[in-house]
């Protein structure tokens, strides 16, 4: 069959994030379908989509939902809209069969099959996409696949795929030179899943909580393969690169032993590394570290259900910023036990993470499958029966946004390292000049004073 994938984020802010997860579905496919993947951020607009539905005349089309929204409370961005008129755009023009899938439609898959109409959806990762198409071929049921969701079917979503995975090659299609002339920056996975238990965070529900880890080797193969393809850089996209300390370490060392070059970065747990962790990810070429701190007040910590406390903060930061690395954290303010101690508490901390860019939000989205919902429906703030596809928020019981953010604003005044949120479209426009000059890689460094 010939099956076209649509890779839907327009989301740009604050660097283009190439699709990862659909070279991971087209190779899942590949060797039995005709296979064509269609980026919308590398076409620049639905429009050309039109040609590309003509020309292929599909028999399958997958729409992958990257996020459903920006997570944003000072900025909201649903991204519903653009998807609906996505699904419009197929419907006009072919009576191909339409499937969706991604990590958005994993966590809201009755509610996207209604809005945009589809035939069937893949719950968990894409790969499943493949017993869907053997199915369609054999005219057999479908019903019986793990996974795959129908228009009609009311029982309950199945729980992530957990079986092996991983991407065989670099696809060579013809969205990948716009990742390269806008920063140059690929991504590559080398493990999913989460064992982690953050009361807000999805990855336990779309990955599951038992890591799947891909051989070091296999990893350094990818690498090597974005760096023939003309990378500048590369992004590991796990939920957490070093929620497997031994794996992590064992990546780095296969990376500099294939001879990978080009620098990359990854997302951290601020946990106290064992000596000489950070040395290891330097030599490897490890250059961005970023920090999912969230709070410097260990009972809110506690709250989030973090495995480390602030003092580990401050050792993870100090070994990352020794072996050379530029450094950034992420806080997460307003959730359950937050308060104007808490807040004052993680703004004194702040003074022990120099040379670093803080990155601000103040409120926790909250999605179902989460402990955050399981707290905000005890607590009244929502029923179980509301829905939660319009972005809705937790607010604390003891200081609202507004308090959050004039303390922040008063702090943040003449300190460019002090981002609330992801900057927003002007710093998505200066992003944008910087990569027309050359520059590479996520740029968040030339913040730091």
């Amino acid at each position: 069959m010939k099956v076209l994938l649509i890779a839907t984020n327009t989301l740009t802010t604050p660097y283009p994030v190439y699709p990862l997860g659909l070279d991971h579905v087209a190779d899942a496919i590949r060797a039995d379908h005709d296979v064509k993947i269609a980026d919308i951020n590398a076409l620049g607009d639905i429009k050309p989509l039109i040609g590309i539905i003509d020309s292929f005349a599909p028999d399958v089309v997958g729409m992958s939902l990257r996020n459903i929204d920006n997570t944003d409370q000072r900025d909201q961005r649903s991204f519903v809209a653009g998807y609906q008129g996505i699904a419009r755009t197929v419907r006009n023009h072919t009576e191909a069969t339409l499937v969706l899938g991604g990590s958005g439609f994993t966590l809201f898959p009755r509610e996207m099959m209604n809005v945009l109409g589809a035939d069937y959806g893949i719950v968990g990762e894409g790969e499943r996409l493949a017993d869907l198409l053997k199915a369609m071929e054999e005219k057999a049921p479908v019903t019986g696949i793990p996974g795959v969701v129908t228009r009609e079917g009311s029982g309950k979503i199945p729980r992530p795929l957990a079986g092996p995975f991983g991407r065989k090659h670099l696809v060579k299609s013809p969205h990948l030179p716009y990742y390269l002339e806008h920063g140059g920056m690929l991504n590559l996975q080398t493990k999913r899943g989460c064992p982690f238990s953050c009361i807000y965070c999805t990855y336990p529900h779309i990955e599951g909580k038992k890591l799947r880890l891909i051989q070091p080797e296999a990893a350094a193969r990818d690498a090597l393969r974005l760096q023939d393809a003309g990378a500048k850089y590369f992004y590991i996209t796990d939920s957490v690169f070093n929620s497997h300390t031994a794996h992590s370490m064992a990546v780095a060392e296969a990376f500099i032993a294939a001879g990978v070059k080009i620098p990359w970065g990854a997302f951290f747990a601020p946990m106290k590394p064992p000596e000489g962790y950070f040395e290891l990810m330097a030599r490897a070429g490890l250059t961005h570290a970023e920090f999912g701190t969230e709070s410097l007040c260990d009972a809110v910590l506690k709250k989030y259900g973090k495995p480390f406390c602030a003092t580990d903060v401050f050792k993870a930061h100090k070994a990352a910023l020794d072996s050379g690395l530029y450094v950034s954290h992420f806080f997460l303010l307003g959730g359950p036990g937050e308060s104007e101690n808490s807040i004052g508490e993680t703004l004194t901390g702040l003074i022990k993470l120099t040379r670093s860019v803080f990155f601000f939000f103040t409120a926790l989205r909250i999605y179902p499958h989460t402990d955050l919902y399981d707290m905000a429906v005890a607590e009244g703030q929502i029923s179980a029966s509301t829905p939660l596809l319009e972005p809705r928020f937790y607010a604390s019981q003891e200081i609202p946004p507004d308090g959050i953010l004039a303390r922040l604003g008063n702090h943040a005044k003449g300190r460019p390292n002090w981002v609330l949120g992801s900057g927003g479209e002007s710093a998505s426009r200066i992003v944008a000049r910087l990569y027309e000059r050359g520059h590479t890689g996520p740029l968040w460094e030339h913040l730091i004073r």
